[in-house]
């Protein structure tokens, strides 16, 4: 191994005193690949296996917690007990390769589609429509609604411990209804689950307390529990730096085992809302945390330099995410020194080789820009 790369290879041992064996995680990446009744279909399976040799962790794609959660057409489901055996089947698969597995859980709100949800309604903290063309306008949430939502998420960290997981992520970002509740732009509610920053917070904190509650009830304390979160919103009204910062700085008090940045680009910088905009959001973030909490960064990273410096920031992990689709030897070619090797670009003649099932072949193929050299 070239020791310029030594670091990314050291354990890191989380405060419940699991070890991860190095500092690169597997992000996750919506693959629209499973079966038509919500479990996971086997070219799921082999896809994660393939990419799990090398990382840590394992994060899934996202999964539902309710039935008007769904976000994706062929999403896996998490939101009944019988959904347990096929979750138990990728979790095994992705331990069978050495990595830690972390079932992501959520709930789209107002990003679900009408013709995925039943009778196509579609919920959110406010009546605000999502800014997409065609967005239908979701229903305002009844507080009794909420308080089943957030029962929701307790229930499919259950069936997560029931079925072999090391851990949940809760996806507070990407616009899904976690940050619509946190958001001024889509949460304009005036009880206690909206108005001020605070009171915007109450939906996220209370998730975080009921799965916490349950992983006590059910799992022993090497149950991983981390939460993933966006920085900012492009509407104005809209999630600020200086607002996730706020929200960040408690969550780093909350117990959890890490937190998990979403960005398209791990060297981006803010908008607005902080007075140094020439700093990136990593290093407000990593200001913020302090040592309290891990942050895993993502964004972008292709070689084995740009991970070097990515993790010359001081971040404790980065996950990979289209390049592990691209190249799933990604993390082994850098510990054998053979980084050179490491393939950037989606080679269309291997789809077979590459284990990627076929609806997310397609994504890429037919998604111009979403891929380097595609």
């Amino acid at each position: 191994m070239n020791p310029e790369y030594q670091d990314m290879f050291a354990p890191l041992t989380l405060k419940n005193g699991i070890e991860l064996k190095n500092r690169l995680v597997m992000a996750p990446m919506t693959n629209s690949s499973s079966n038509n009744d919500g479990t996971v279909s086997d070219e799921e399976v082999d896809y994660y296996a393939r990419r799990s040799k090398g990382v840590s962790m394992v994060i899934t794609a996202t999964t539902y917690v309710t039935p008007n959660g769904k976000g994706f057409p062929n999403q896996f489901a998490a939101d009944r007990d019988a959904m347990i055996p096929s979750l138990s089947k990728l979790a095994k698969r992705i331990q069978g390769e050495g990595a830690k597995a972390i079932l992501q859980i959520f709930h789209a709100g107002k990003m679900s589609p009408s013709a995925l949800v039943p009778d196509g309604d579609v919920v959110s903290a406010s009546d605000v429509p999502a800014n997409r063309e065609g967005a239908p306008k979701p229903r305002t949430l009844r507080e009794e609604e909420i308080e089943e939502i957030i029962e929701a998420f307790g229930e499919t960290t259950r069936r997560a411990i029931e079925a072999g997981y090391d851990g949940v992520e809760i996806h507070g970002a990407n616009g899904y209804l976690i940050q619509q509740f946190f958001s001024p732009h889509s949460n304009l509610r005036e009880d206690r689950f909206g108005g001020s920053l605070e009171k915007r917070m109450t939906f996220p904190l209370a998730i975080i307390d009921k799965v916490q509650r349950v992983v006590k009830a059910h799992a022993d304390e090497s149950f991983i529990v981390g939460y993933r979160f966006s920085p900012e919103e492009p509407e104005t009204p809209g999630l600020t730096m200086e607002e996730t910062l706020h929200l960040v700085d408690v969550l780093a008090d909350k117990n959890l085992h890490y937190l998990h940045v979403s960005l398209m680009d791990f060297f981006s910088k803010p908008r607005r809302g902080v007075e140094d905009l020439d700093k990136t959001r990593i290093a407000h973030l990593l200001e913020t945390i302090g040592d309290r909490v891990p942050l895993i960064g993502v964004g972008s990273i292709y070689t084995a330099e740009d991970a070097k410096l990515a993790f010359n920031t001081g971040i404790p992990l980065l996950a990979l995410g289209r390049e592990l689709i691209i190249d799933p030897d990604w993390v082994q070619k850098v510990a054998e020194g053979r980084e050179a090797e490491i393939v950037t670009e989606i080679d269309k003649e291997k789809q077979e080789e590459l284990m990627v099932p076929g609806p997310l072949w397609n994504n890429i193929i037919n998604t111009p820009g979403w891929f380097p050299g595609v």
